[in-house]
């Protein structure tokens, strides 16, 4: 075989090797989406869902009122818990929330998920609203 063909025969293995791994890349055949597999995580990682506290994400919400005696007045004053909006994070931030020791927080839980359920959940919490 001379040289000019061995270039050739090289280069369609690389352009059908490459252009395969860009459409695994594009379209997704496994039995259930990354979006969906976030959306399922969003509504229960570990017990817990997301959803209960951070809603759709795209805004701030109360989760709960109490008042608490004010140390310097003495007197009682209402304080709120919030869930923080949570669609315009970036992932390292996100990331570094999910993944905190969260022994001192009273309120965050703490969920063990694994790399790829991050991704999941992070890639369904950016595009929540776009479905």
């Amino acid at each position: 075989m001379d040289y000019t063909k061995r270039h050739i025969l090289k280069a369609i293995f690389f352009i059908s090797f490459f252009s395969t791994y860009l459409l695994s890349q594009i379209i997704d055949n496994s039995f259930i989406t990354k979006f969906e597999y976030g959306a399922m995580l969003y509504a229960n990682p570990r017990g817990v869902g997301c959803v209960l506290c951070h809603k759709n994400g795209d805004k701030s919400v109360v989760i709960a009122k109490y008042k608490k005696k004010d140390k310097k007045t003495k007197k009682l004053v209402e304080k709120e818990i919030i869930a923080p909006a949570i669609n315009k994070v970036s992932f390292e931030v996100f990331l570094d929330k999910m993944t905190s020791d969260k022994t001192e927080s009273r309120i965050m839980p703490t969920y063990f998920l694994t790399d790829d359920e991050l991704k999941s959940l992070y890639f369904y919490i950016k595009n929540i609203k776009k479905k």
